[in-house]
Order: C-alpha cells, then structure tokens, then sequence
C-alpha cells in the first residue's frame, strides 16, 4: 500500500506560482514555493495522525478551491488516504475529482486504475486505461514551446517517456487483463474497443485481436458485420495481424459476394507468409496460424472448382493441425475427403474420413454422412 505522504509529483519552485500549470494538457502538478499552500501542506505533511490529515487534507481543498493544482493534489491525496484506510468507494471518488482537473496527470490516473483493481471495477479500471493510453500517445507530439532548441526539446521529450514509461506500461497490462478477466460480452468487446484505440501498437494486440473475434462470432455476440469491420480496421493498423488475416480469409471464403474467394485466398496467402511455419523459430500459435490458413485456402480454391490445387494444401493444413487443434483438424480432414471423393479417390477420401469420425464435435456427423457415401461409391466399383 502506498504511504500516505506527499508525492514526488508535488514540485516545489521558486517560481511564481501559477494556476495554469494543471490546465488540460498539463501533466504534473507544480506549487511554489514559499505559498500560502504550500506552508498549509507542510503542515499537514508533519501529521501523523491519518484521520486528522484526511480531515486537513478537505479543508486545504476548500480553502484553495480557486487554484486547480491545490485541488488536484489534496484530491489525490484523499485518494490515497482513503485508499490506505480501506475505503474504496470513497478513494474513487476523490481520485476522480483530482482527474476532473489534472485529466492528463499519468500517476493520479495510475492511482486511480490500483483503486478500481482493488474493487475489481473493469467498467472504471478501462476509463482510466484508456485516459492514460491517450496521454502516452501524446507524448512528444506537443508543439515545441518558443526558444526552445530542437535538442534540448528531443531530450526533455524522451526523458518526459522514460519517466513515465513505468506507469504506460501499467495501462498496458492491467487493460489487457481487463478485457481477458471480463465474462460479459459486451462489455468485454467494450474494453477491446477502448483499448485499440488507446494502444493501436500494444504487445498484446494478437491476444486482443484473438479476444475480438470470439467476442463477436458465434456462441457470443454473433455481429459479423462488426467482426469483419474490426478486422479490416486491424490490418490497416498492422498488416501483419494473423488473427485478423485469419478471420477474414475464413469469412470471405463463406462470403457469396463476387470477388470474395480472391480475397480469402489472398488474405490466406499473406497469413502464410506471416506465419513463416517452416522457419526454423516458428512456435507453436505460428504453425497453428499456417495450418488453419492452408485449410482456408484449400477450402476456397475447391470453391472455385480448382479441386486438384486444393488437395496439396489441405494435406499442409492437415499435418500441421494434428495433435494440435481437433476441432480444425476435424475441418480439414472433412475437407480433404470431400476433395479427394469429388476425384473420385475414394481409397484416399476413406482413409482421411475414417480418421476424421474419431473426433467429436461439430463435424463428425457430417463426416460420418461423407464417409457413408464414399464407401457406398466404393462398394459399387466406383
């Protein structure tokens, strides 16, 4: 728990104190001194009694209610100390009006995420997350001030990210674990939007993008025109999302639309490409990835009764998906037997169904009903 003392934050200058240094785009908060407030927080800061400072802490905020970073900082202090005494609901809610004018302030907005954790809040953690996200994003974008030097400029700017990249870094992860924690559907795919938007390059996008898509497929929100929208806005961020390469080769290759197959086969080609499954360094998720994109691929040349192109690539899909997935390695072997039947190779079209009825789930019957026939065809010499 965090010491209920005076933060690092709190500069104190000789400088003509000034309201204005909490003002929308301002990021600390800065009291000068010698003020009438900043005696008034040396005095509560010798304290130790932590009811009477809470108490001196309100009265300081009311005092000074005129001056922005004199009720940011007492605001933020109450945060803590309520924080410190158990009072969540409270902390909140004092910690809220320290943002109300300190908004771009990253270690309130910090202090306040620790807060939501606590009351295990994601509605409120992902509001803080996607402030934050915003101010690490704006770093070193701001106009640089008159009579500054471009390098003294560039210095202030990346020792401005190295200090903070502790608490971006916070935002980060404890949104990710938000929107991997959280049951509702909704609000998960809630969070996943606020997050992208706050973190378009995080190091959890892949996971994000993953989480996305079963959020808005079937079983869960079931809104495939969303889906298909989040992942064309996935690629443009990062061409190279294979989530999102994946979904939309598999949804494109269901599309009835003209021109859609040549777009799953595009989509499937340029996952295989990302993937690089027969790079010496490529794990597990990455094979994964290729052998589902083969499949789609397979899938959409046999669509285009290019049947004899498929074959070769649902045999890559399939030893890349067994013993991995069931569930698409099931898909491929119906795939595979269904390409190999339409040949008329009922010898290789049994071999591959006769595996895939091992594996329950959605297409053993389908690929009970497949093998069926093909054994019929083959009784009859055909």
């Amino acid at each position: 728990m965090r010491a209920f003392t005076r933060s690092l934050l709190l500069v104190v200058t000789s400088v003509v104190f000034s309201c204005l240094l909490v003002s929308a785009q301002s990021k600390s908060i800065e009291i000068a001194a010698g003020t009438p407030e900043d005696k008034d927080l040396q005095a509560i800061t010798a304290e130790t009694d932590n009811t009477k400072k809470l108490a001196m802490y309100q009265d300081f905020v009311q005092k000074y209610s005129t001056n922005p970073a004199a009720v940011a900082y007492g605001n933020w202090q109450l945060e803590q100390g309520y924080q410190a005494a158990g009072d969540l609901p409270k902390a909140l809610d004092y910690g809220d009006k320290a943002i109300a004018v300190a908004p771009n302030n990253l270690d309130i907005l910090v202090s306040q995420g620790s807060v939501a954790q606590q009351m295990k809040n994601n509605a409120k953690l992902m509001e803080y997350v996607e402030k934050g996200g915003a101010a690490c994003a704006a770093m070193g974008k701001e106009a640089k001030p008159a009579g500054v030097s471009d390098e003294d400029f560039a210095r202030q700017v990346s020792e401005e990210k190295n200090a903070s990249q502790n608490n971006c870094n916070f935002f980060e992860s404890s949104g990710f674990n938000a929107i991997a924690s959280e049951t509702d559907p909704k609000s998960r795919m809630t969070y996943i939007e606020k997050y992208t938007a706050a973190f378009p390059n995080s190091i959890y996008q892949d996971q994000v993008s993953s989480y996305a898509m079963f959020t808005l497929g079937p079983g869960q929100l079931n809104d495939q025109a969303r889906l298909v929208s989040f992942g064309e806005k996935t690629l443009a961020a990062n061409p190279n999302s294979l989530p999102a390469l994946l979904l939309l080769a598999s949804f494109y290759s269901d599309d009835p639309k003209a021109g859609s197959l040549a777009k799953a086969i595009s989509y499937s080609q340029k996952a295989l490409d990302v993937a690089k499954a027969d790079a010496a360094d490529a794990d597990k998720p990455r094979k994964l990835a290729a052998g589902v994109a083969h499949s789609t691929l397979g899938y959409a040349y046999m669509k285009q009764d290019k049947t004899v192109a498929a074959i070769p690539e649902l045999r890559s899909a399939s030893a890349l998906l067994k013993g991995q997935d069931d569930q698409q390695y099931s898909v491929v072997l119906y795939r595979l037997g269904f390409a190999y039947a339409k040949l008329s190779k009922t010898s290789e079209a049994r071999e591959v169904l006769t595996e895939a009825v091992k594996i329950q789930g959605p297409m053993q019957s389908m690929s009970q009903d497949l093998l069926a026939k093909v054994n019929a065809a083959r009784a009859k010499g055909k």
